[in-house]
């Protein structure tokens, strides 16, 4: 096997990371995937570059060795693509490049953005990961993201990107099957929910983690589901699972969603664009979008007027009336 650039980046990522777990999140792949990675190329290298243990992975003298001389090949050829990437969106024309992780405000953002900016072409990347698309930014792959991050778990943000916070703290609720019993009540517990199964996909930056500290505080440790929330929906309707979703969620008339007690999980909702963004204009009409959608969905209204603030909804560094 021939060391090719993706496993000089893999080695970087396991060294700065110090687990196999948490590169394999960074690079966007299962830790399985990561773990043959490594062995086939320390096996074509002939030594051990990494030394693990339960405290994680790091480096062997010759490991570190390799890295010494593999990073600045790694930052080269992102220059390199990156500079490339730039002069043929220059060539292109006039355009603007988003990326999200989901959100039910995008499709009223995309449609704002394109009557605010008449003539620019709006090109759209969706993605779980909150990183990955902060590290589009940051290589002139896209002009904007709209991520969330969740509490609890910051993001890593590259250098040079210019943030602007719509919702400092917005509460997640949880979605079950209608007939559940805990959606009877307008507020659940998490202890209400203490023998279902809970799912989350380990995909989303800082969504395990987020759920396992949550649980862990409130005395629980109900068993877990590892999948995309494309099979928690129908693994929901049929209540083999609950899990946790964004406030502003449909409605379903299969499936009830609801506030939790106190609020103990969250987000924060964020903006990074590179310098020279239109960054107001993107701003704004995602502020607008973004009240359309929470006051569409009536759970997430009524929470609203439960905290005094869904008359007159203001979007910014918090949610509040105006």
């Amino acid at each position: 096997m021939e060391l090719e650039v993706r496993h000089l980046r893999a080695l970087c990522a396991i060294a700065d990371a110090g687990s196999l777990h948490k590169a394999a999140r960074q690079l966007g792949m299962s830790q399985p995937s990561l773990t043959t990675q490594l062995r086939r190329i320390e096996n074509s290298l002939g030594a051990e570059l990494f030394s693990r243990g339960r405290t994680g992975c790091r480096p062997t003298p010759l490991g570190r060795s390799l890295l010494s001389r593999a990073r600045p090949l790694v930052a080269d050829m992102a220059a390199l693509v990156t500079e490339t990437r730039a002069a043929a969106a220059r060539a292109a024309g006039p355009g603007l490049r988003v990326g999200s992780t989901a959100s039910r405000a995008l499709p009223g953002w995309l449609r704002r953005l394109r009557q605010r900016l008449p003539g620019t072409e709006v090109g759209l990347q969706v993605d779980v990961s909150a990183h990955g698309l902060l590290r589009m930014v940051a290589a002139g792959q896209l002009d904007v993201a709209f991520v969330h991050e969740v509490e609890g778990c910051p993001l890593r943000v590259p250098e040079g990107l210019v943030e602007r916070v719509l919702v400092a703290r917005e509460p997640q609720f949880v979605s079950m099957a209608r007939d559940h019993p805990a959606a009877a009540r307008p507020v659940v517990d998490l202890t209400d929910l203490a023998d279902d199964h809970w799912m989350v996909d380990p995909t989303v930056d800082g969504e395990w983690d987020g759920l396992r500290r949550v649980l862990h505080a409130a005395g629980i440790d109900p068993p877990l589901l590892h999948g995309d929330y494309h099979t928690a929906a129908s693994l929901i309707v049929l209540g083999e699972a609950v899990a946790p979703c964004q406030p502003t969620s449909g409605p379903r008339d299969d499936m009830a969603v609801r506030p939790l007690r106190g609020d103990p999980l969250a987000v924060r909702l964020l903006l990074y664009a590179r310098p020279g963004a239109p960054l107001d204009v993107l701003y704004a009409e995602l502020a607008a979008a973004y009240r359309e959608a929470a006051l569409r969905a009536t759970p997430y209204r009524e929470w609203l007027r439960s905290q005094g603030t869904a008359a007159g909804l203001s979007v910014g560094p918090c949610l509040t009336a105006v």
